[in-house]
């Protein structure tokens, strides 16, 4: 990891070298990885894990969503089920559906050790979410589109990532958070040290602010309520 300085902030970046893909093997070796929602994020997240050699079971609904996972090769689990197998779960449905989800399916799955990521920050900075205090919650928020996580993974490219922890109840949050931004493939490119609050302020800006008109007016905003120049 290495620091730099923009604009009077200092910058914490992971560079590739810190974690080679046999650390991260090592890490997760043990561990059954469970993505929660085929949809826009879950395609392309669960494929690059699979390619990278993670153990990984997917989980959702019947719907178009599961037709694609069949199609894909995957031998789809329900919610329910992806969820029990998980040591770590993540969270890729839609932010309106995720606290249902959690209440109906994921919730009682849970145990102490478990690690919880979500690619947004909404559910956990707004308390929609509130996992139990021996989860560990961590966040891998790629800042590309779906169909981009899985296309620049082919190229050999990647594609950035804020990261960031909620709660750290086994001391290793950090260290999972980080095995996570490898196995999907985002640290090709570089993840950058964020914060829930952080992410959420961003993407809610850039939902509100989709013209190029806007841009620099979201950049000044952003920076003034004190995200780092980086993340925007």
């Amino acid at each position: 990891m290495k620091t730099i300085s923009i604009d009077g902030h200092e910058e914490h970046i992971v560079e590739r070298s810190d974690w080679p893909m046999e650390k991260v093997r090592e890490t997760l070796k043990d561990e059954t990885v469970a993505v929660i929602g085929y949809g826009v994020q879950g395609r392309g997240q669960s494929l690059n894990m699979k390619d990278n050699g993670i153990n990984v079971v997917v989980g959702n609904i019947e719907d178009a969503y599961a037709d694609h996972a069949r199609a894909d090769g995957w031998d789809l689990q329900t919610i329910e089920d992806a969820a029990a197998a998980a040591d770590v779960l993540m969270m890729l449905t839609s932010d309106d559906s995720q606290p249902e989800v959690y209440e109906n399916w994921v919730k009682k799955s849970l145990k102490k050790g478990d690690v919880m990521s979500f690619a947004h920050g909404f559910n956990i900075h707004y308390k929609e979410i509130v996992p139990g205090p021996d989860v560990d919650v961590v966040m891998v928020a790629p800042r590309m589109l779906g169909e981009g996580v899985r296309a620049t993974f082919l190229e050999g490219r990647g594609f950035p990532s804020l990261i960031a922890v909620a709660q750290d109840a086994s001391g290793k949050a950090h260290e999972m958070c980080l095995a996570i931004s490898k196995a999907i493939g985002t640290t090709k490119m570089g993840v950058l040290e964020s914060s829930f609050e952080e992410e959420v302020m961003i993407d809610l800006f850039e939902e509100h602010q989709p013209s190029l008109y806007g841009l620099r007016a979201m950049y000044k905003a952003l920076v003034e309520a004190g995200c780092s120049p980086e993340a925007v």
